[in-house]
């Protein structure tokens, strides 16, 4: 049976046997029977590469240790408000404090870093959504249509599934959209993103056409 540690592009923890190509975390949210039981435990959460200097990982959902969190991709991990880890993504990372810098002078490190996201993710407990225009987002932001998350990508919007981009419509080229990926981390993929992880699954590229709902 799956686990409850896939995430969505809205943050939300769900069981689906879809692994997914990024792993991260956000501290211990399950307890010692390996229940969900929080959505959050700390502010720093984080996206890492599934493999890193061959480290051997045990059993998952241990009692008392971080819950290991899987995302479809690193489009998904930025939208729920996961930052490259600082550890196994260093370059990413280190990217990151370059583009952040320029939008933020006056913040300094992680924690500064990850304060600013928590509130751009976080109303209260429930998702923070912003408005953005269309025709102004990069390739490997998420909007919200239809009551579901879509990647933006290309000409195209693809609907996210845990298993992949399996539906796509015509991306609007005007008005308003309602951005799910936080602002900052929107400008880290504006400014031309190529991490250590893949930023879109590869199924983008067959995700069969529809439409939208005028």
């Amino acid at each position: 049976m799956p686990l409850q540690n896939r995430v969505t592009p809205l943050g939300e923890l769900i069981a689906d046997p879809a692994r997914g190509l990024v792993y991260g975390n956000r501290g211990c949210l399950h307890d010692a029977g390996g229940r969900i039981r929080r959505d959050f435990a700390v502010r720093r959460w984080i996206a890492c590469r599934l493999e890193f200097r061959g480290w051997q990982r045990g059993p998952k959902m241990q009692p008392g240790r971080f819950t290991e969190l899987f995302f479809l991709d690193d489009a998904t991990a930025l939208a729920a408000g996961h930052r490259p880890c600082a550890l196994c993504r260093r370059e990413d990372y280190n990217r990151l404090l370059e583009v952040w810098g320029r939008l933020h002078p006056g913040d300094h490190g992680a924690d500064a870093i990850d304060l600013r996201l928590h509130d751009q993710r976080l109303d209260g407990r429930g998702r923070r959504l912003h408005a953005a225009a269309h025709d102004e987002l990069p390739d490997g932001a998420y909007v919200m249509a239809e009551g579901a998350p879509w990647l933006v990508w290309g000409d195209g919007l693809l609907r996210w599934s845990a298993s992949g981009y399996h539906q796509r419509a015509p991306r609007p080229r005007s008005g308003q959209a309602q951005l799910l990926t936080p602002p900052s981390l929107v400008e880290l993929l504006r400014d031309g993103w190529q991490g250590l992880v893949p930023l879109a699954h590869p199924s983008h590229r067959s995700a069969r056409c529809g439409t939208l709902p005028p």
